[in-house]
């Protein structure tokens, strides 16, 4: 029976068919090779840097796009005070620290940048870790334990549930951004040890954390509270300190994870919070028992680019002067932005996959790069472009991609119906 590759997703290929566990699906290959034209949207080959400008490979070619898949908010990986202090790090230590921190230890950089983000947290104590992932993975899973429940935002990183899974603790879910639903949640789960895990800016919605009422459910319940302020690191708050800061409530929340792959432009992650706490993390969180360290050429780029954000208010201002310019100019053409309240802005099309991919495709050839985002990673009728803006966009880079949009998104979500009022 004929059938489209845009028919089906990852979803319909997660539990194998298989004689032998080595073997994928009995479909699976039929449907990558089917539908190479729009699996190539994914995992493209840039020959430039991490920029709101750079260039992608194509055909053995390299063409300039304009990007907006990149994290680099602030516009720190290329700052020159962070290349320089790379550079030095780099032609003292080398390229890796080749062992885990417990065994073979860290250099005084990597001792600088723990303590240089405890002080800018105003926390007792900070781990490193060298994915973010890990250190998503690590926060919960050395801390939760079989018989704990860890109650997560349904809309939360794979990581913390990946977490939750390791320790084999009860994992459930709340409605998004709901305290009554973490209210009935809690009160259903019954656990003697539970621990609440939010983010400050979630990372497909681009909205915030209603953290004070979220944080009122959870100090009724007696329950911990983890949160994972990656995407908000640097970018939100008076002095940058993520969500939690900008909506005073640093001191109600135990314990903070973020990345270094996002504003920070590095590579990595971190947990803060009080010294017993991290004290005993050091000791039970496997992604940083087991794994090498982040190399001293990245914690050095990392400790220059935390002093540069710090010293220096006007990229995060000019961060959300172009998202709040760019979210408006979207909504004018009557695209849907979802919940953004941020620089992660979504543009949702519905439950269209061809209409994603052929939209993707013809984006890219006109010069633009937004990445497609597929179910199950957002609900089948949620499929999405998603948009992060940097601080470093210009107008000109701004009104260049509504205008791509404009010509070759608008006209086939009208066609559809799709576009809202812009009244």
């Amino acid at each position: 029976m004929p059938w489209e590759a845009t028919d089906f997703s990852l979803a319909d290929f997660a539990v194998s068919d298989a004689d032998r566990i080595l073997d994928p699906p009995s479909d699976f290959m039929g449907w990558q090779e089917q539908g190479a034209w729009a699996r190539q949207l994914y995992e493209p080959h840039f020959t430039g840097p991490a920029t709101p400008r750079t260039a992608l490979l194509e055909a053995g070619r390299a063409k300039p796009i304009l990007n907006f898949a990149s994290y680099n908010y602030l516009g720190l990986t290329r700052h020159p005070a962070v290349i320089a202090a790379a550079r030095d790090a780099l032609a003292r230590y080398g390229t890796g620290v080749c062992g885990p921190p417990m065994l073979s230890g860290q250099t005084e950089i990597h001792l600088q940048l723990s303590e240089r983000v405890s002080r800018f947290l105003k926390r007792d104590s900070t781990l490193l870790f060298t994915s973010g992932y890990g250190g998503g993975v690590g926060a919960v899973a050395g801390v939760a334990r079989r018989g704990d429940a860890v109650v997560v935002d349904e809309k939360c990183h794979m990581s913390v549930v990946d977490g939750a899974k390791l320790a084999q603790a009860r994992i459930r879910e709340f409605r998004h951004n709901d305290p009554q639903s973490l209210d009935r949640v809690l009160t259903e789960v019954g656990a003697r040890r539970t621990l609440v895990v939010v983010e400050g800016v979630y990372s497909m919605d681009g909205d915030i954390a209603d953290l004070p009422a979220i944080l009122d459910v959870a100090e009724h319940h007696r329950a911990g509270v983890l949160i994972d302020e990656a995407h908000s690191m640097l970018t939100c708050g008076p002095t940058g300190a993520g969500v939690s800061e900008a909506q005073g409530v640093q001191h109600r929340i135990g314990l903070l994870f973020s990345s270094f792959s996002k504003a920070f432009g590095g590579l990595g992650g971190f947990v803060s919070g009080a010294l017993p706490t991290m004290t005993y993390l050091r000791h039970y969180s496997n992604p940083y028992l087991f794994s090498a360290g982040m190399p001293a050429v990245v914690a050095a780029g990392l400790v220059a680019a935390l002093e540069v954000a710090m010293g220096d208010p006007a990229p995060r201002a000019r961060l959300w002067d172009n998202a709040n310019y760019l979210r408006k100019s979207l909504q004018g053409l009557g695209l849907d932005t979802g919940a953004s309240q941020s620089y992660i802005i979504p543009v949702i099309v519905g439950a269209d996959r061809r209409l994603l991919f052929e939209a993707c495709r013809d984006l890219r050839h006109r010069g633009l790069f937004v990445p497609p985002v597929d179910y199950p990673v957002v609900a089948a009728d949620q499929l999405r472009f998603r948009m992060a803006v940097g601080a470093l966009h210009t107008r000109q880079d701004l009104d260049e991609a509504l205008t791509i949009l404009e010509d070759v998104l608008v006209p086939r979500l009208k066609a559809q119906g799709r576009l809202r009022s812009c009244s």
